[in-house]
């Protein structure tokens, strides 16, 4: 009988298989077995790789105990240890944040590269850092603190247009609305219709592969919206007093306001380097989405160009909606205002700088303006920030979710929603209940949570609202 030649653990250690000194250490305790090397090998990776899957095994139970031991080890002893106890944190409007959302917001300030934190009125439970929650870091940016949709931004465009004529001419500015606006991951501009920006021609999209392979489909979608809670309307923008500083009289005008991000580039982004993080900066579990990438590394170097650039993005897709609008009724522009509000600045706080992570946060440096939306029956708030420390320069984003999607949609009903918009004289195109008004905290008591962090200069009145059709999503 041929002789078939067999293949020992120690045999494969000592040929460099494989390269992990733990994982090295346990395959040398790996008896012989009765196969032929190449099975043997086959065999012995899948169980460097699936331990568990051979803890009954007759043979190899042992050798998949020591790994697994071996494994658990190696996690310890590379995984970063959190602070025993959570860093102190502002919480403005605590009467309306769920437990979720404070727990994940403890967690945060547990890190050791955290410096300060502050939750803000509307936040609510999402990944890693909470939506609402503002995080300032020491020489970290944590991609899931920024979040998955980079740069996602608010624009308003305020017009020379009186009220009297976009009720006057109702079906006008819902055809011109149609016309120009696209949404979701299927959303793209085809033919003559197809959008330009400089944006496009950035460099960094030659220099790193990642957005290389990306540029296409930024090609595809800009000056397109996502799905979810993104929109586009048509308002009434009220001055209740003229503002010296947009140069805009006391007035009720017709304003264009927008809400969405960098769509499939800034999503695409954000998995890839919240993956590279996690797999650089271990955790202990209830972190892990916390992963940081160190901004003198070359890893968090080129996360913090490329979310720059899908922030840049953000506002091209925008500009580009406001613009062809705007062409489109023909009015004069008497103010244009946008703020990120998923997105990481360098800043100084306490004479240091320090990177500000603001996730569903509103910028509101003294001075500074922005945008805080309630909902498609609910106003909207043109605000300027008054630099609060205590808040680190930020603001609420909007109203808040208090129903999850799933929720809402099993709470909502599609005709009555339909009804109180068109009883409230709000034309609504698109959208699922899922986006429901009721869906959302009450905007006025977040507003009032937040009234020394921000002051109120004019008032946007929802009138005609554009959304993903239903089971539309960003992708």
């Amino acid at each position: 009988m041929e002789h078939t030649p067999t293949i020992t653990g120690a045999q494969l250690l000592a040929l460099g298989y494989p390269q992990s000194p733990a994982l090295g250490a346990a395959l040398a305790a790996a008896p012989q077995l009765a196969l032929p090397a190449e099975e043997t090998l086959a065999l012995l990776t899948d169980v460097l790789t699936n331990p568990a899957q051979y803890m009954a095994h007759p043979i190899l139970a042992e050798l998949a105990t020591v790994l697994i031991a071996a494994k658990e080890k190696e996690l310890a002893e590379t995984t970063i240890p959190l602070r025993p106890e959570a860093l102190p944190y502002n919480v403005y409007g605590a009467e309306y944040i769920e437990e979720g959302a404070n727990n994940q917001m403890s967690t945060a300030m547990k890190l050791p590269v955290t410096v300060a934190g502050a939750l803000m009125p509307d936040a609510h439970t999402g990944y890693g850092l909470p939506i609402g929650g503002v995080l300032a870091t020491n020489n970290a940016i944590i991609p899931y603190g920024v979040g998955v949709d980079i740069g996602c931004r608010m624009a308003l465009t305020v017009y020379d247009i009186p009220e009297s004529h976009f009720l006057e001419n109702h079906s006008f500015y819902k055809r011109e609305l149609i016309a120009f606006t696209k949404f979701g991951s299927g959303g793209v501009w085809q033919g003559q219709m197809k959008a330009n920006h400089a944006v496009l021609d950035d460099n960094l999209f030659n220099e790193i592969p990642l957005l290389k392979s990306l540029q296409p489909k930024a090609n595809n979608q800009l000056g397109t919206s996502g799905g979810g809670n993104h929109f586009v309307e048509w308002g009434i923008m009220e001055f209740a007093a003229a503002d010296e500083a947009l140069n805009v009289p006391k007035g009720r005008y017709l304003a264009l306001l927008t809400h969405s991000g960098s769509r499939g580039l800034g999503a695409t982004i954000a998995g890839h380097y919240t993956k590279l993080a996690k797999e650089l900066c271990r955790l202990p579990q209830e972190a892990a989405n916390l992963a940081w990438l160190n901004l003198d590394s070359a890893e968090g170097q080129e996360y913090w160009l490329a979310m720059n650039l899908a922030g840049n993005y953000a506002s091209a897709c925008h500009e580009v909606i406001h613009d062809r609008l705007t062409k489109a009724i023909g009015g004069q522009v008497l103010a244009r205002v946008e703020n990120h509000h998923n997105f990481a600045w360098k800043e100084q706080l306490d004479g240091k700088e320090v990177i500000v992570h603001r996730k569903g946060a509103t910028p509101a440096g003294k001075g500074v303006m922005g945008i805080i939306p309630g909902s498609m029956a609910t106003p909207g708030f043109l605000v300027r920030g008054k630099g609060e420390t205590g808040a680190i320069h930020s603001a609420s984003h909007g109203a808040g979710r208090q129903l999850s999607r799933t929720k809402a949609i099993k709470t909502f009903k599609r005709n009555e929603m339909s009804k109180m918009l068109r009883d409230m004289g709000i034309t609504l195109i698109g959208a699922g209940t899922d986006e429901a008004p009721g869906a959302y905290k009450d905007i006025h008591a977040v507003m009032a949570a937040q009234t020394n962090l921000v002051d109120v200069v004019a008032t946007f009145h929802p009138r005609m609202v554009r959304m993903a059709d239903d089971g539309s999503r960003e992708d």
